[in-house]
């Protein structure tokens, strides 16, 4: 019996509340995600959340409540979270990643495994960093990404935050590849740009994935395809019964 066969034997209890792990696809945004379940749900007229935000060009674990569980989104959200990743340096973006074009490059050809693993030091611990300005943070009720989109300057105000640990997983510049351990709030975007700005040359995170929560893993979470179909022959089976 294959993965996704053992799948579909799940039984959900949708009505009592359930977490449910997705592994968010690239370009959806957290809301796509949400909105996608609810309407596989739409019979049941549940309440249907997410425990903390993935921009749209991330991967990776998106933990989705139902029901009853919505009112334990804040705790999930309060966990811990650990990313993996890849630092382009030598170009910066205004968004910090791909969703904007680069507007800055430098030569990097200087740089060497000792300056790029010595950066990481920078930012490991209790640290302070500004959120971009394209992010989803509201400034009086609007969302600052609607602001930078318009060409109108943002002014946030940096953030506590804190970095348990800053490895860097493989160098083959432009590109560093890297794993992030960090507490809720974290921008891994501000880290990108910051790390480039730390070595002198600029740098946009060119991808993310999110692969912990506290302890639950991406491994453990559903291709969101899979889940909408296991969701569908349930309602079937019982709409049979």
């Amino acid at each position: 019996m294959t993965d996704l066969e053992q799948k579909k034997n799940s039984s959900f209890h949708f009505a009592e509340g359930e977490v449910l792990l997705v592994d968010k696809p690239l370009t959806w945004t957290s809301f796509d995600v949400v909105g996608k379940l609810r309407n596989s749900m739409k019979p049941l007229k549940l309440k249907v959340g997410h425990a903390g935000t993935l921009d749209p060009l991330a991967t990776g674990l998106l933990i989705i409540c139902t029901g009853k569980f919505t009112k334990q989104i804040d705790n999930y959200q309060a966990e811990d979270k650990e990313y993996t990743g890849v630092i382009t340096l030598g170009a910066t973006t205004a968004s910090y990643d791909l969703e904007t074009p680069i507007e800055e490059t430098w030569d990097y050809a200087h740089l060497t495994e000792n300056d790029i693993k010595a950066a990481t030091n920078k930012f490991v611990g209790d640290i302070e960093q500004y959120p971009p300005a394209h992010s989803a943070i509201k400034v009086k009720g609007e969302r600052v990404y609607e602001k930078a989109r318009r060409g109108e300057e943002v002014e946030l105000k940096a953030r506590k935050v804190k970095i348990n640990s800053f490895e860097i997983e493989k160098i083959d510049l432009p590109e560093v590849h890297f794993k992030i351990s960090c507490s809720k709030g974290t921008y891994i975007r501000s880290i990108a740009h910051d790390f480039g700005k730390e070595l002198g040359v600029g740098g946009h995170l060119s991808k993310l994935r999110r692969t912990k929560s506290g302890d639950l893993h991406v491994n453990n979470a559903w291709n969101l395809e899979e889940l909408i179909e296991v969701i569908r022959l349930q309602k079937l089976t019982a709409n049979n019964n």
